[in-house]
C-alpha cells in the first residue's frame, strides 16, 4: 500500500476530499491513482531490459542498455510523476490552455498562437539530426507507454475532465519553446520603453536614465567603457523635462522587475582552489516556483556514461548536472535576442508593408482557440518576412517580431549531447553550437579544469544595436545571420583559479557584437567573487554554504541615506520617528529570517524609484499609454540624483523644500507600508521572516484556495531576498535547485530543490525536499540507496496491453 506523509495528509484530508468530490471520485480511486514503483512492465519498443530504482526521495535511477533506450524510460518515468505539468506546458506553449481551462486563458493562447511555436516545432523537427529525432521520438514512445498502461490519470485531469493526448517528438520542442519565452522574450518590453523614451526625451535624459552599468559591474569589469555608461546628470535637460510635466502620474517607474528576472547563479573553482585538485561546479538557477518545481531530478546509466541532474519534464536530457568527466551549470545571459520591427504600411492598401521598393502582401494564417464550454475564438495572425506581426503596436505603429527562437534553422537540441562529453573541449563545442535559449554555460571536467562559454545563437546586427524599434525596410537595418560558434566567447583555466556568471554584463564596448543592453545588477557576481577570493581552499560544503550567503552590501546605500535625513532635528520635530531610527541601526546587513530593518529598506528603495523618476517622464506617458519606466540599472542614476541632490530637479517641490525633505517622505511612507502589513506590531517585531513568506502553490489553487493546504507547500519564512544577494529568495521565486558537483566525485556532491519529485498529492515524494530547500540542508546529487525497483523488459509486437504491468507496488 502507499506510503504516505501523514503530517501533511493529516492538514490536508479535508482539502483532498473536496478534490475528490469534486473530481467525483472516492479515496481508492485516489490511492490507485499512485503509479506503480515496484514490478514488472514490459514497455513498447525497448530494445533490451532497462530498470528504475527508486531512491528515498524519488529520485529515480535509470539503468538502460543504450542512449535511445533511456530516453525512453526517461519518458516514462517523468510521466509517471509528472504528467499533468508536461501536458500543461505543452498546451501552454501550442495555445490550447482554454480548451482545459475556459475563456480565462484565452489571453495566453493568442499570444502563443501568434509566436506559432506549435508551427516551428512541426518545422524544426525534421531539421534536427536523425540521432536527436531518434531520442526525442524515444521519449515520446515512453510517455506513451506510461499512457497506455495507466488509465488512471492524474486527478488534475479528472478536476478539468479531459484526458491527455498521446506525446508526439515535437511536443518537447514546445517545451523548449516555454523557457525561450521565460528566459528571453522579456527584452521586448525594454524594446518599447526605450523606443518611447528615445522619440519623448532628449537624449542625454535617455542615456542617463538607461545605464547599462552599476558600481558592483564596474569593479568586475575593471571600469572599461561599456555600451551605455553611466553618465552625470544632465541638470538642464531634466530640467526641462520636470518643468513640462504633465498630469499626475503615479508609479511610471517600476522598481521590482529586475528582481524577478529570470536568471541564476553559477560558479566553478578550479584543481588549484581545492585540497585534492579536483574541480568544483556550483549553480542554482533563479524561476518563478510553483508545484510542482520545474526541475526533475535523474540519472540515467547506459554504457560508457553514468549522468545525474536536473531534468526539464517533457524533454530527454539534462539542463544541469554531471557525468564521470565534466559537470555543466546554466544562467541565464540576460541578452537581447528579440527585436520590434517597425512596419511602413502602405497609405493606399492597409494589407500591404514596404519590403525595399516593392509592397509586399502580409500573409496571413488563421487560428481557432476552442473555449472549453463552448465557442471559440478565431484569431488572424499577420505574417511579415521579419517574422509576425505582435499583437500589440508601438506608439500607434504595427511591428514584427523578429526573434531567434521563431527562427527554424536557428533551434536544436544540441545541448543533449554535454550528457555523452567527455572533455573540456568537446563540451564548449557543443555548447557553443546548441541552439536553445541563451546562456551562459559553466565547466568543470574531471582533471581539475574549468571554464565559461555561451550557448545559443547570437545575432550580427547592422545598421542598430537592437535597442530601440526601427524600420528594417530599405534594407540598411537588419540581422546578417549568427556568430560562428568558434568566435563565442570563453574563458579557460583563469589564473584567479575560478569562473562566476550572475546574470551581470560580462561584456565590454569593445566586444565585437551586441549581446544585450542591460543586464542585471552587478551585486551578486560581485559578492560571488569576493567570498571565492577570501578563501585559499574549497570543498562542496563551502560552495554549498556560498550558494546560502544572504549578504546584502547593495542595500546599505539606502540604510546610511535613511540615517541621513532621520537628523536630531527631525527626531525633535518627529520623535515617533526614534524607534524607526533604531530599527534601521539594527540592520545586520543579511537578509535572514530574523533580520531588522530589511523590510524597510527594500520598500524604501521602491519609493524612490517611483517618487524621484515619475514626474521625469510624463512625457513618455503622454506618447504610449502603457509606457513604464523598469530598467535593471535604475539605481545608477538614482543615486547620482540623490547624491549630487541638484535643487533645480526636486521632484516634488510644491511639498518639499529640499532634497532631505523629500526623501524623508518617503522614507515615512514606507515605513507606513511596512508597519500596515503587521497591524499592531512594535519595530521589533517586523523581522524580514515575517515579510520573506514562501508560498509555493499548485497551478489549481488560486482557482480553488480551498484546496491550498492539499495542494500547495506550507507557507513559511525564509531567508535570501529578490535579486541582491546570493540567496535569491522571495515568495513564489528564487533558486529552482542547488547543486555542488565535481566530477569523477559524485558521492561528494549536493543537490536539493523546492517541493518534490512527484506532482501527486498523496505521494510521499510530493513535497519531501521543501524542507531541505528552506532550511539550507543538503540532500546528496547521486541519490541514495534504492527503496524501490522497477524492471522493464521489451513487448512483443503482438502483446496485449493489459498483460504489460505484472506485479506493481503502488507507492
Amino acid at each position: 500500500m502507499a506510503k504516505l506523509k501523514k503530517s501533511w495528509l493529516y492538514a490536508g484530508l479535508g482539502a483532498i476530499g473536496m478534490i475528490a468530490s469534486a473530481a467525483g471520485v472516492g479515496y481508492g480511486w485516489w490511492l490507485q491513482s499512485l503509479p506503480p514503483l515496484d514490478g514488472n512492465i514490459r514497455l513498447a519498443r525497448l530494445a533490451a531490459p532497462a530498470t528504475i530504482d527508486t531512491d528515498a526521495h524519488g529520485i529515480p535511477r535509470i539503468t538502460a542498455g543504450s542512449r535511445i533506450d533511456a530516453a525512453r524510460v526517461l519518458g516514462y518515468v517523468t510521466a509517471r510523476d509528472r504528467l499533468f505539468q508536461m501536458d500543461l506546458m505543452r498546451r501552454k506553449n501550442a495555445g490550447r490552455l482554454a480548451e482545459i481551462f475556459g475563456g480565462a486563458a484565452v489571453n495566453s493562447d493568442v499570444q502563443a498562437r501568434i509566436y506559432g511555436f506549435n508551427q516551428k516545432a512541426k518545422q524544426i523537427l525534421p531539421k534536427l539530426p536523425p540521432l536527436h529525432r531518434q531520442y526525442l521520438q524515444a521519449y515520446a514512445e515512453g510517455v506513451n507507454g506510461y499512457l497506455e498502461q495507466n488509465p488512471t490519470l492524474p486527478f488534475e485531469f479528472k478536476v478539468l475532465g479531459y484526458a491527455p493526448e498521446p506525446w508526439q517528438a515535437e511536443d518537447s520542442l514546445l517545451v523548449v519553446f516555454g523557457m525561450f519565452e521565460n528566459l528571453t522574450a522579456w527584452v521586448e518590453k525594454g524594446e518599447r520603453m526605450l523606443s518611447v523614451m528615445e522619440s519623448a526625451l532628449p537624449a542625454e535624459a535617455v542615456a542617463f536614465l538607461t545605464p547599462d552599468t552599476d558600481r558592483f559591474t564596474d569593479q568586475l569589469m575593471n571600469h572599461t567603457k561599456s555600451l551605455r555608461p553611466a553618465q552625470p546628470v544632465p541638470v538642464n535637460a531634466m530640467q526641462t523635462l520636470l518643468a513640462g510635466r504633465m498630469g499626475d502620474f503615479s508609479q511610471l517607474a517600476d522598481a521590482s522587475r529586475g528582481e524577478s528576472l529570470a536568471g541564476s547563479n553559477a560558479w566553478a573553482v578550479s584543481g588549484g582552489k581545492t585540497a585534492d585538485g579536483r574541480a568544483i561546479l556550483a549553480n542554482d538557477m533563479h524561476l518563478g516556483i510553483s508545484v510542482p518545481n520545474i526541475w526533475y531530478r535523474a540519472e540515467v546509466n547506459y554504457p560508457e556514461v553514468r549522468a545525474i541532474g536536473l531534468n526539464l519534464p517533457g524533454t530527454p536530457f539534462l539542463i544541469a548536472g554531471s557525468n564521470q568527466h565534466v559537470a555543466w551549470g546554466m544562467t541565464n545571459l540576460a541578452g537581447d535576442f528579440l527585436d520590434l520591427v517597425k512596419l511602413e504600411i502602405n497609405p493606399d492598401d492597409a494589407g500591404q508593408y514596404r519590403v525595399g521598393e516593392r509592397w509586399q502582401t502580409f500573409a496571413q494564417r488563421q487560428e481557432v482557440i476552442n473555449i472549453k464550454g463552448g465557442g471559440s475564438k478565431t484569431v488572424a495572425v499577420k505574417e511579415t518576412v521579419w517574422g509576425p506581426v505582435a499583437l500589440q503596436p508601438l506608439q500607434g505603429q504595427p511591428v514584427a517580431i523578429h526573434w531567434v527562437a521563431l527562427d527554424a534553422d536557428a533551434v536544436n537540441v544540441d545541448i543533449l549531447e554535454l550528457e555523452q562529453s567527455q572533455t573540456l573541449s568537446q563540451s564548449l563545442a557543443i555548447a557553443n553550437r546548441a541552439g536553445g535559449p541563451q546562456l551562459n554555460v559553466l565547466l568543470a571536467d574531471e582533471k581539475g579544469h574549468i571554464a565559461w562559454t555561451v550557448t545559443g545563437k547570437i545575432p550580427k546586427r547592422f545598421g542598430g544595436d537592437g535597442s530601440v524599434s526601427l524600420s528594417w525596410a530599405d534594407g540598411k537595418t537588419g540581422w546578417q545571420g549568427y556568430v560562428n560558434p568558434a568566435a563565442l566567447p570563453r574563458i579557460i583555466d583563469p589564473p584567479e583559479g575560478f569562473l562566476v556568471t550572475a546574470n551581470e554584463r560580462r561584456f565590454a564596448a569593445d566586444f565585437p557584437y551586441v549581446i544585450g543592453h542591460q543586464f542585471v545588477n552587478g551585486y551578486r557576481a560581485y559578492r560571488i567573487n569576493q567570498k571565492l577570493k577570501q578563501a585559499a581552499r574549497h570543498s562542496e560544503w563551502s560552495l554549498f554554504n556560498l550558494q546560502q550567503d544572504t549578504e546584502s552590501e547593495f542595500y546599505s546605500y539606502y540604510q546610511q541615506l535613511a540615517l541621513q535625513v532621520l537628523t536630531p532635528d527631525v527626531l525633535a520635530q518627529k520623535p515617533e520617528l526614534s524607534g524607526l531610527r533604531d530599527y534601521l541601526l539594527s540592520w545586520n546587513g543579511r537578509a535572514d529570517t530574523a533580520s531588522l530593518g530589511l523590510p524597510v529598506l527594500i520598500e524604501f528603495r521602491r519609493e524612490l524609484i517611483d517618487a524621484v523618476f515619475t514626474p521625469f517622464l510624463s512625457a513618455c506617458k503622454q506618447a504610449d499609454q502603457d509606457f513604464v519606466y523598469a530598467w535593471n540599472y535604475a539605481d545608477t542614476p538614482l543615486q547620482a540624483l540623490l547624491d549630487a541632490k541638484p535643487a533645480a530637479l526636486l521632484p516634488d517641490a510644491g511639498h518639499h523644500k529640499n532634497w532631505d525633505r523629500f526623501i524623508l517622505a518617503q522614507l515615512e511612507k514606507s515605513a507606513a507600508k511596512v508597519m500596515a502589513r503587521s497591524p499592531g506590531a512594535e519595530w521589533p517585531e517586523l523581522t524580514w521572516g515575517k515579510q520573506n513568506i514562501v508560498g509555493h502553490a499548485h497551478p489549481f489553487s488560486k482557482a480553488l484556495p480551498l484546496l491550498s493546504a492539499a495542494l500547495d507547500m506550507p507557507h513559511q519564512p525564509v531567508a535570501g531576498c529578490g535579486g541582491y544577494c546570493v540567496r535569491v529568495t522571495g515568495p513564489d521565486f528564487g533558486a529552482s535547485e542547488r547543486l555542488v558537483v565535481s566530477p569523477g566525485h559524485v558521492e561528494d556532491g549536493i543537490l536539493h530543490m523546492p517541493g518534490g519529485q512527484s506532482g501527486h498529492p498523496l505521494s510521499a515524494y510530493y513535497s519531501d525536499q521543501q524542507a531541505f530547500w528552506v532550511a539550507g540542508l543538503p540532500l546528496a546529487f547521486a541519490g541514495g540507496k534504492p527503496e524501490h525497483k522497477l524492471s522493464l523488459s521489451p513487448q512483443a509486437a503482438d502483446e496485449p496491453a493489459q498483460n504489460r504491468v505484472n506485479g506493481a507496488d503502488i507507492r
